[in-house]
């Protein structure tokens, strides 16, 4: 059962208001806050902006799935292929942040997270991406409730990209209430 967008935006207030309180996030935080760092590990997997990756090319003779790629081959590994495999997620097309978490509720890092590319040219500025992401995600929702607008349900939603080089979402109004 996928949950609600406004039970997860709660959850994860309530995790941030249990941990941080009203004071400023910090780098340490991060390792207290699972359920809000699944919830941003899963929104990246499931609304990946970059659906491939850039081009490689193979430095040897390579036998992939049957099928042979000669050294010096341009390939462009497609990341959704990984990200939305169903041999590697429980449900693979729908927003579940228990792929992130164990039984005990604690974080879990999945091989198959691979939203900033793959292979010895994953993006240099990843881990800086990553924490600039978690501090920007726990201010807002430590500062702000979200919603939709009067009259417009989580099902009126339309969640689907737009294609382009990298896929974004389409334009949606909301209410950002202040908590404080």
């Amino acid at each position: 059962l996928q949950p609600s967008l406004l039970s997860v935006s709660d959850q994860v207030q309530e995790e941030i208001s249990r941990v941080i309180g009203s004071r400023q996030t910090l780098v340490e935080d991060r390792k207290n806050l699972p359920y809000t760092d699944a919830v941003i590990h899963e929104t990246q997997r499931l609304a990946s902006i970059t659906p491939m990756a850039v081009p490689h090319t193979t430095s040897r003779d390579v036998t992939f799935q049957g099928y042979f790629i000669k050294k010096g081959t341009s390939v462009i590994p497609l990341l959704t292929s990984v990200l939305q495999d169903d041999s590697e997620w429980e449900s693979p097309h729908t927003f579940n942040p228990s792929h992130f978490l164990d039984e005990q509720g604690g974080f879990v890092k999945r091989d198959a997270f691979m939203a900033f590319s793959a292979g010895r040219r994953v993006c240099l500025g990843e881990g800086l991406a990553r924490m600039e992401l978690f501090f920007f995600f726990t201010s807002l929702l430590q500062r702000f409730r979200f919603s939709p607008p009067p009259g417009v349900t989580e099902d009126d939603l339309d969640l689907t990209p737009l294609p382009g080089f990298t896929l974004h979402p389409s334009p949606h109004q909301l209410c950002a209430v202040s908590r404080v």
